[in-house]
Formats: structure tokens, sequence, C-alpha cells
């Protein structure tokens, strides 16, 4: 009996105190899910850029593009707000292409879809190393979760032809 009650009275003593306070812990969602259309003709690619959560090219029509995503909660959380998709378009496009001594942006173009609040314009400028012109297609979606930037880009011979089609790609976006 006597090595009983040792046993109990060890097993007891290692047990936590009822006045330490446990933590309290909190859910948190990682990551951001999201969907977007390709035409048949792109496929999922990667390596473009490294900020980008989404990629995908065309070979053979040589186009490519990027998706980058920016939480509103984490913009938050770096000191960050924008008003509405202009200004965040106004903050990136101040910094693209900053280097290149031909390039051309055109102005903005703001569209409202129910919640979700797009801007999009074009650049293009000559790339000394291609030696050609290569086009971009610009696109900022604000959701209520996010701002996503949308940059596709290829020759400019091919701008007119495939521009529907990234502005479809471009008006997929949904979170």
């Amino acid at each position: 009996m006597k090595g009983w009650l040792t046993i109990v009275l060890f097993y007891f003593g290692f047990l936590p105190v009822s006045g330490k306070a446990q933590p309290v812990f909190k859910e948190y969602k990682v990551g951001h899910p999201f969907t977007i259309k390709l035409p048949d003709y792109m496929q999922k690619t990667i390596g473009l850029n490294e900020a980008a959560v989404f990629q995908f090219k065309c070979s053979e029509k040589d186009m490519a593009g990027i998706v980058m995503v920016d939480s509103k909660d984490e913009l938050r959380m770096a000191g960050l707000t924008f008003a509405n998709p202009e200004e965040f378009y106004a903050d990136f496009v101040k910094d693209f292409l900053v280097e290149e001594e031909s390039k051309k942006i055109t102005l903005p173009l703001s569209k409202e879809m129910g919640p979700l609040n797009y801007v999009e314009a074009e650049a293009s400028y000559w790339d000394k190393e291609l030696k050609m012109e290569i086009s971009y297609f610009i696109g900022v979606v604000e959701t209520p979760l996010a701002f996503y930037q949308l940059l596709c880009w290829g020759s400019i011979e091919n701008e007119k032809k495939y521009k529907a089609d990234f502005q479809a790609i471009f008006y997929s976006i949904r979170d």
C-alpha cells in the first residue's frame, strides 16, 4: 500500500499547478485562395517572378503573365493603406519600367463590377537585349480581401491580337 501511495503522490506532483494560466490559442488562416481562368493555349509555369503567386505562359506565342496578391490585412500590418485600386496602381506604376528609356504607359481605365473594382492600362518599351518592343497589359483588381496585380506581356506585334484574352484573364480573378 505504501508503494501505491508513493506512485500517486509522485504522479500528482508533476501535474500542472491549477493556479497557472493555460495559453489561449488563436487560429489563423494562412494563404489566400483565389480563382483565375486562362485560355487553353496558356499553361501554368514557374520561374517568371519570385513574388508571383501564379504564373502562366505560352511559349509558342511568346507570351506570359503573373499574378501577385497583396492582402489588405498584410498591407495594414505594414502600415500601408490604399483607398482604391487607382491608388494601388499609381503606387506600382511609379516604379514600373523606371530604368527603361523609351517606355510608354497609357492612362489607366477604371471599372466597377459589383463588389470588385478594376484598373487596367498598357505599357511598352524597347528591349535592347531582345531587340524588340515588349508590350504589357497591367491590371489591378480590388476585392474585399486583397489587391491583385496582373501583368501579361509579349511582343508588341501580338498586343492587339491577344489583348481581349488578357482582359478576360484579368476580369476572371475572384477570391
